[in-house]
């Protein structure tokens, strides 16, 4: 059994097969996918599909970097009362990204940091973006640590150090992915050092597709494809590795 810890599948590029895609990450062994949102234009799409397989797929709640503009409060309003109404299995995909536009840095450092104490005030996990923006992330992260505090910084294509320290937190995960696969990601020498006992799966679908299919949409039937390469970085059975990435997986998104 796998877990698909993130993947956008409400996404308009899954509008002409997507209980057919689901299907097959079901027949893949990849029994439940965890959708994070991105913004309030999101949250429709959101929902249907969760109220479509309510078994399978389970949401998030959060407000994304890159839709945090110069005044992200009304969204954050309403993010607020939706994560308000107990639905959610996790905060997220909430967090800092640097790579696009670096003009509202202060705002997305405060609408991840209050995002973080909502996941802490109700006892969720929080799944973090963090894309060129390690040190302002984390440290945000370190600052309001607690016993409360638990989630996974999705994506992680990070350094041994990178990875070490995010694991010293204690009850976070790295979000592996796709990027595994590429032989210049650089992410499979970090993981044959790191190991995969602090580690998720997860796809990103419909981005970061693994190889052999580069460049076409991601799925979540992928998934194996990640776990087999994550396995053979780390040297372990890939049973062994969908064995220890599910049991992560199902506690941080415990009930």
């Amino acid at each position: 059994m796998y877990i698909d810890t993130h993947a956008h599948l409400y996404h308009k590029q899954f509008e002409q097969d997507r209980t057919e895609m689901v299907q097959r990450a079901l027949d893949a062994g990849v029994l439940k996918l965890f959708l994070p949102n991105i913004d309030l234009t999101s949250v429709e799409a959101l929902h249907a599909l969760c109220d479509q397989f309510p078994e399978v797929c389970f949401p998030m709640m959060g407000l994304h970097p890159c839709s945090v503009g110069e005044d992200p409060s009304r969204d954050l309003g309403e993010v607020e009362r939706l994560l308000g109404t107990g639905r959610y299995w996790a905060v997220g995909e909430v967090g800092i990204d640097l790579h696009w536009d670096k003009t509202w840095l202060s705002q997305q450092q405060d609408a991840f940091r209050q995002q973080v104490r909502w996941a802490k005030e109700l006892a969720l996990p929080v799944v973090i973006h963090c894309r060129e923006s390690f040190e302002e992330t984390i440290s945000i992260i370190e600052e309001e640590k607690d016993e409360h505090l638990t989630g996974i910084f999705h994506c992680f294509t990070g350094s041994v150090e990178e990875a070490r320290r995010i694991i010293d937190l204690g009850d976070f995960m790295l979000g592996i992915g796709g990027v595994i696969t590429y032989p210049k990601g650089g992410l499979a020498e970090t993981m044959a050092e790191v190991g995969a006992a602090h580690c998720v799966l997860e796809t990103d679908a419909p981005y970061l597709t693994p190889v052999p299919f580069r460049g076409k949409r991601n799925e979540s039937s992928y998934i194996p494809l990640i776990a087999e390469a994550l396995a053979t970085a780390v040297g372990l059975p890939v049973e062994e590795v969908a064995r220890i990435t599910t049991a992560n997986a199902e506690l941080l998104f415990a009930e």
